[in-house]
């Protein structure tokens, strides 16, 4: 309970401080553009760029009744194929798929590049060219080249979810199995341990802290791939498509209602990792 006390209050406060700072903010960013329509004429229903801040129809930062009203609209009926509350599970379907996927190929990478000096020098250079290609680049390519054999829906943002996410856990991994001190590595040496044993007892024990750290940049890389992909892709859900259309229309309420939903799904993701974490590795928690 004191850890949790240790994460929750801290956390409170910051959200205390943000919400203090936010009135004046909003303020200030709505009263110009307030007051350039009230001084082209038009007609805002409010008489000062100060009162208009709460009420323009397309706000820089949204005042907060605005907010609500605008979760209201979007997350009811929740299961609703509009809503955002639906489309945030079909994110989070592409996400949690798209990590398991990235988890099981960073994982055998990491162990081969741990195996194989040789493969390393071989592989790293194009795993680390790998990430630089724009993933709003690749998303189109991808769906249309597993368009042709029939795989369609959520599946082809998952895979670009996953292009995203290996590489950290790749290189977090492998840096664990590489933690261990030599003279632990001798000592198994010494009981004629195999390289299986080496790893099991040893090297993967040890690399779980590095794991789940990669773990937690990695779900957040895949939920942003997953987005990105919606908005690259044609897509009949996900938050990245609502993105899109609210974008061409111009929404910025609606725009920052979803950005608060995506924001909402990348915190769980890392807080559900967290507690993972705890779970596998309790003697770090103990600490």
């Amino acid at each position: 309970m004191s850890a949790l006390r240790r994460t929750v209050i801290p956390m409170l406060l910051v959200a205390a401080v943000a919400f203090v700072l936010y009135w004046p903010l909003m303020i200030w960013a709505n009263s110009g553009p307030a007051a350039r329509a009230l001084a082209n004429g038009a007609e805002l229903g409010c008489a000062t760029p100060v009162s208009c801040a709460f009420s323009l129809r397309n706000p820089v930062l949204p005042a907060p009744g605005q907010l609500a009203q605008g979760f209201g609209n979007l997350s009811l009926p929740p299961t609703g194929p509009a809503s955002a509350p639906y489309n945030a599970a079909v994110t989070l379907l592409e996400t949690a798929v798209g990590l398991l996927l990235a988890s099981a190929v960073g994982l055998l990478m990491a162990v081969l590049l741990v195996l194989s000096r040789s493969f390393e020098r071989a592989t790293l250079p194009w795993l680390v060219a790998s990430q630089t290609v724009p993933i709003v680049a690749i998303a189109p390519m991808l769906a249309v080249l597993l368009g042709q054999y029939g795989v369609q829906g959520w599946l082809p943002k998952a895979l670009i979810a996953a292009y995203i996410a290996f590489f950290p856990i790749t290189v977090g991994m492998s840096k664990g199995l590489r933690s261990p001190d030599p003279l632990q590595l001798d000592l198994l040496r010494t009981y004629r341990a195999t390289r299986t044993q080496e790893f099991a007892l040893l090297r993967l024990p040890a690399s779980l802290p590095y794991l789940f750290t990669a773990l937690k940049v990695a779900s957040t890389a895949a939920l942003v791939g997953s987005i990105v992909a919606e908005i690259s892709t044609i897509s009949f859900s996900g938050l990245g498509k609502m993105l899109a259309e609210n974008s061409r229309a111009s929404d910025t309420v609606a725009l920052w209602v979803i950005m608060i939903y995506g924001a909402l799904l990348g915190t769980a993701l890392v807080g559900l990792i967290g507690l993972l974490e705890r779970w596998v590795t309790p003697w770090r928690a103990a600490r």
